[in-house]
């Protein structure tokens, strides 16, 4: 074959490889940009996460194999260099499977970490209030002088104060259960514990770090269960800002059985009145990602998974959610042969499904990763073994003016009344609440309020979709999708 052939086959399948890959990876409505590292292989890459600023610049937390805590800023054309953020010389848990976990909002940030050795040692806090350029001295959440405590994961209320769920257990590594701990100080101080009922009737699975999820007043803990060896995921539920756990729900049916303790922890986000949450089942020939779908006042639940089985897929792993206003995204590793592939699932509008075919972010060894959302951009950072690095990519797509709307603040549930007049909400301090059309008329609501407790009357407006914001004295406002019935005359 000449050599003037040859050139031109290979500019067909170079073509040919471009064509393909830029279709694998628009999929989802994304246009990628090329990945890069967020630090040297020398700082480690254990269990990433990434959280956002007040402009949508991520922050992105790791470990290393010596137990520190490192962060990275997003600086102007790439990360700058990281910073530790516990006190050099200690030891922070930190594995690919668990470790240090963040929260943020704005220029708010809450970092957790178990400190070294578990029997002995504490859960502790850093916070930063100028988006991660200084944090404050360690603060102690756990009381665990005769306890053992373990797995740190952190939320924030509508107020900007951090909540941390945390498993406990009696000395000796027994009677293992889900406990949160409030702050009212902004993380400065953390008193009394409220305990996660363990709703089954069995015991936590003790290896599988946990999830707080918080929106309004909605709390919910995800949790492994185990029960005579099933392990499937439940929700522990308060719907007072995680003074107490009251109701619990089973959101996974699959009935996993495992003599050992699987180490792959759920996830989820609350939209509206729904949770929505990932988590890994071995029920079948091999483990997959499943998405279930939750009414928190209903308390019913539904799941599927996220692709099933298909040829060649050995396993799923570490799923993650993140979303903004009703954009959302589903992330996950899973193998097929001898390689490890990053793949994302995103839709505008998650109340009508996803498409059927998700991205590949990325193809080589990987373990864990995590998942944001906002402004129009969707953020993936994942492990990476074979570089030894974090790695960071990010994806465009268009954001929908709901969406924009919905994402400003937070959401905050409401219950709509059976004849259709109004919906309530609890929420202290409420001054009024507007509502706009999809065609952005506003208008000022009637309302009645008792003990915190409002009553919006929407008897007056044409059926249809609406955004709500709910304004409070402290400048706080909340922000919800609603659909307006039309109300039917008695016969």
């Amino acid at each position: 074959m000449s050599s003037f052939l040859n050139h031109i086959l290979k500019k067909i399948f170079t073509a040919l490889f471009i064509l393909l890959s830029l279709h694998s990876a628009a999929q989802n409505g994304i246009i990628w940009y090329d990945p890069i590292p967020v630090a040297g292989k020398t700082y480690g890459n254990l269990h990433p996460r990434i959280a956002l600023d007040q402009n949508n610049k991520p922050l992105v937390l790791w470990g290393d194999p010596n137990g520190a805590v490192f962060l990275a800023k997003w600086a102007v054309k790439g990360f700058a260099e990281p910073v530790q953020v516990n006190p050099p010389g200690k030891h922070e848990f930190t594995e690919s499977w668990a470790g240090p976990e963040m929260a943020g909002h704005g220029d708010t940030i809450y970092i957790v970490y178990k400190e070294m050795p578990e029997e002995t040692s504490h859960i502790l806090m850093k916070h930063s209030y100028d988006g991660g350029a200084h944090f404050s001295i360690e603060t102690e959440i756990d009381d665990s002088d005769g306890f053992i405590s373990r797995f740190p994961t952190v939320a924030m209320d509508p107020y900007g104060n951090p909540l941390v769920a945390y498993m406990k257990y009696d000395q000796g590594f027994i009677n293992p259960r889900y406990v949160v701990a409030k702050s009212k100080d902004l993380g400065e101080s953390f008193a009394g514990e409220a305990l996660v009922t363990d709703y089954s009737g069995g015991h936590i699975s003790d290896c599988c770090p946990a999830t707080v999820v918080e929106s309004g007043n909605a709390t919910v803990i995800l949790y492994r269960d185990n029960l005579n060896g099933y392990r499937n995921v439940w929700a522990g539920i308060s719907r007072n800002m995680a003074i107490s756990f009251d109701r619990g729900l089973q959101v996974d049916h699959t009935d996993w059985y495992s003599k050992n303790c699987p180490a792959n922890p759920p996830h989820g986000i609350i939209i509206s009145d729904t949770l929505y949450s990932v988590y890994t089942s071995g029920s079948a020939d091999s483990s997959l990602i499943y998405l279930s779908k939750t009414s928190l006042s209903g308390l019913s639940s539904s799941a599927a998974p996220v692709t099933g089985k298909f040829t060649g897929l050995t396993s799923q792993n570490f799923p993650r959610i993140a979303n903004a206003g009703n954009a959302t995204a589903v992330a996950w590793e899973q193998s097929i042969g001898s390689s490890t592939q990053v793949c994302l699932y995103f839709t505008n509008e998650i109340t009508g499904g996803f498409p059927p075919d998700y991205d590949t972010v990325a193809t080589g060894n990987f373990e864990n990763l995590d998942v944001a959302i906002a402004g129009g951009h969707v953020y993936v950072v994942y492990q990476d073994d074979s570089s030894g690095n974090v790695m960071y990519r990010i994806g465009h797509y268009e954001e929908t003016e709901a969406n924009k709307l919905l994402a400003e603040n937070t959401t905050v549930a409401l219950q709509p009344a059976a004849n259709g007049k109004y919906f309530s909400v609890t929420l202290p301090d409420l001054s009024y609440c507007m509502m706009s059309d999809l065609n952005g008329k506003e208008y000022e609501m009637e309302m009645k309020c008792r003990k915190n407790v409002c009553k919006i009357y929407t008897e007056d407006l044409d059926p249809g979709l609406y955004i709500v914001r709910l304004y409070c004295k402290d400048e706080k406002v909340y922000t919800y999708k609603y659909q307006v019935k039309e109300i039917k005359a008695k016969e």
